[in-house]
């Protein structure tokens, strides 16, 4: 004999906090999306400091983003 199955309650968020978060997670991917597809330290939003391309360089290889 089993006791009864608990059931799972479900996450109840208000619509502006809501988009608080996914604005939030969208501004953060692109972020991330910037640093290792497209930052190439050529034209950089930090000049010509290559720290940021040489940091992900082999995460962009992994990931398909060519770089040289």
């Amino acid at each position: 004999m089993s006791g009864p199955a608990a059931l799972p309650i479900p996450v109840v968020m208000p619509a502006s906090k809501a988009v608080f978060w996914l604005i939030g997670t969208a501004l953060i991917a692109l972020m991330v999306y910037y640093f290792i597809g497209v930052d190439q330290g050529a034209y950089s939003v930090f000049g010509k400091d290559m720290h940021i391309h040489e940091f992900v360089h082999d995460s962009r290889h992994f990931l398909g983003f060519p770089c040289h």
